[in-house]
């Protein structure tokens, strides 16, 4: 009988590998490096994001190396290509050390060539679970973004469609082919 080992938060601390883990309610999953395409959309959202963000001084944007710990026990640990947490939900700037122990308001996955769907539709079901709002899945070859809501409803939105954060990010519209300029 073969059994599958389930990792914790501290497993991912005494892991002697370099490189970026994400965990999900248990399992490991190691994400190889992004390609520059790839690398080129994070920037894009993430200097998108923060131009509204600082301006309006409403909450930070994050990158791929912030981490949010989810859930425990087991524990669901992520860390989305950029994300934005409101002022009013972060913590206070000593407790930003380490993971972040709550939900982003709004999580960005970009889907990679060596990503499994079934990996990314956990990723979105994990970060909606835990409360976050807005869930954008950018699809490079098809130059799409999904947005899932907590109501667990996707509308795909094209390069020509512009994305309103509404609530989440009041005034703030993201134009699709902004982000794979």
């Amino acid at each position: 009988m073969t059994t599958t080992r389930h990792y914790t938060i501290d497993d991912l601390a005494a892991i002697e590998e370099p490189g970026r883990y994400d965990l999900i309610r248990g399992e490991l999953l190691k994400m190889p490096p992004a390609g520059g395409d790839h690398s080129e959309i994070g920037v894009n959202l993430i200097y998108l994001l923060w131009g509204h963000v600082r301006r309006d001084e409403v909450g930070r944007v994050y990158g791929p190396d912030a981490g949010f710990l989810l859930a425990r026990d087991p524990d669901v640990l992520l860390s989305p290509d950029a994300a934005f947490v409101r002022n009013d939900r972060l913590p206070p700037s000593g407790g930003r050390q380490g993971f972040l122990m709550l939900a982003p308001d709004v999580a960005v996955e970009i889907v990679s060539p060596s990503d499994r769907a079934s990996a990314v539709d956990a990723k979105v079901a994990e970060y909606l679970r835990a409360g976050t709002q807005l869930v954008l899945v950018v699809q490079p070859e098809l130059r799409s973004i999904a947005v899932w809501t907590p109501d667990q409803r996707a509308r795909v939105y094209r390069e020509a469609d512009e994305i309103d954060f509404g609530d989440v990010l009041p005034g703030f519209r993201l134009r699709v082919s902004d982000v794979f300029a």
